[in-house]
């Protein structure tokens, strides 16, 4: 028998500690997810479709769920929800017949930087709880040990898409006024 560098009861109360603390913030990201996605009349599953065919221009349906940490039959079904909404738009490619694609419509992406531009900070009870932290260090929580345990579950492939959405966030959009703005085809030319 193997002899282990921790012990069943340390890895139990680490692993409960984490179910516990995952369960209570997720309840308070699905609270304010869904607050701020409400008057859009979406859900979260549609909004991160949404999200995730932005920053991927042309995903399968297979990797929208991969990133979207869904089953394929729950992207399938809420994306072919948003194309009624003619806010995606599915498509085959030549050489590829097998999978699906998404492309997000105009409208689409419409939708989308709409509500990012009304993203409000102060309305986010998980943003709220982090604000002393900032307060007090100048910065808000790493999330590099957090990340690093997704990395582990996930694979590589999961936390490229994961960077690359961000990057994309600081690369192409702006703030004015308080707001978030996509930089225009002039700015970025």
């Amino acid at each position: 028998m193997e002899e282990r560098e921790f012990s069943m009861k340390e890895a139990m109360l680490f692993s409960q500690r984490m179910a516990q603390l995952s369960k209570a913030l997720w309840k308070a990201i699905e609270k304010d997810w869904q607050q701020w996605i409400k008057p859009y009349d979406l859900n979260i599953n549609e909004h991160h479709i949404l999200w995730i065919s932005y920053h991927l221009k042309g995903a399968s349906i297979s990797d929208v769920a991969k990133f979207g940490v869904m089953h394929v039959s729950t992207a399938f079904n809420f994306s072919k929800k948003l194309e009624e909404r003619e806010l995606l738009r599915f498509s085959k490619r030549e050489n590829d017949k097998r999978n699906t694609y998404i492309q997000l419509t105009e409208k689409g992406e419409s939708v989308l930087l709409e509500l990012m531009r009304n993203y409000k900070p102060e309305n986010h009870s998980i943003f709220q709880g982090v604000t002393p932290l900032r307060e007090l260090y100048g910065r808000f929580p790493d999330m590099i040990e957090m990340m690093a345990v997704v990395k582990n579950i996930y694979g590589n492939d999961f936390m490229e898409i994961f960077e690359k959405s961000f990057h994309n966030i600081e690369a192409e959009f702006t703030e004015e006024n308080g707001e978030l703005q996509k930089v225009s085809e002039e700015k970025e030319a």
